[in-house]
């Protein structure tokens, strides 16, 4: 398990510049709830990227320290909604709220229990609509959105590029490059302490 590199990977920038291009999904067969979690939580995201992202080659935050994460999620910009159907955990996004109202959709995605349901239209586009409302739901010192967009490649899910474009994106920018990916499988996280320094022998019950 070490790191490898993928030739050819194409890289595109998705763009959506007014929020009536934002074309509805089929809904979906079961209720989803999207929930803007109000207490930032670095172990709460980093475990949804691997859990959303692993099998989807996303990597590019593996070698982040605890500091590092909890630095990304505490910023006011930052929005992350954890997707919930059927009583447990379905998906999540982040979305940032950038100067001149740009808003980048950096992650959406669904765990794996509930990828190819016919699911990730609908995330998408609530995921978009709560992009176009950052003023309102979260962010709010920033101003409003006036371009919603985000990055996909050849390494994301086989249906995303054309998911996007179906929710009414256009390819802004497309490069291709070698990548160096590290095994997907390995999460090089470490708690932010060691627990063992703090644990304290328990009294045996009487």
């Amino acid at each position: 398990m070490a790191d490898r590199e993928i030739p050819g990977v194409t890289e595109w920038v998705m763009e959506m510049l007014d929020p009536a291009d934002l074309r509805p999904a089929p809904p979906p067969d079961v209720e989803m709830t999207f929930t803007l979690a109000r207490v930032a939580s670095a172990d709460v995201n980093r475990a949804l990227y691997a859990a959303v992202g692993a099998r989807v080659c996303w990597t590019d935050r593996f070698p982040w320290t605890f500091g590092q994460w909890r630095a990304w999620v505490e910023r006011p910009e930052l929005g992350t909604w954890l997707v919930t159907a059927e009583g447990t955990v379905a998906g999540f996004f982040e979305i940032e709220a950038q100067p001149g109202g740009d808003t980048e959709i950096h992650l959406v995605g669904l765990t794996p229990e509930f990828v190819g349901r016919g699911y990730g239209g609908h995330l998408v586009e609530q995921c978009v609509r709560r992009a176009w409302q950052r003023d309102r739901l979260w962010a709010g010192h920033t101003g409003p959105a006036t371009r919603v967009w985000l990055r996909t490649s050849t390494l994301d899910h086989p249906n995303a590029l054309a998911n996007y474009r179906r929710r009414g994106f256009k390819v802004a920018e497309e490069t291709t490059f070698t990548k160096r990916v590290p095994d997907p499988r390995l999460a090089p996280w470490p708690l932010p302490r060691d627990p063992r320094l703090t644990m304290r022998p328990t009294k045996e019950a009487s």
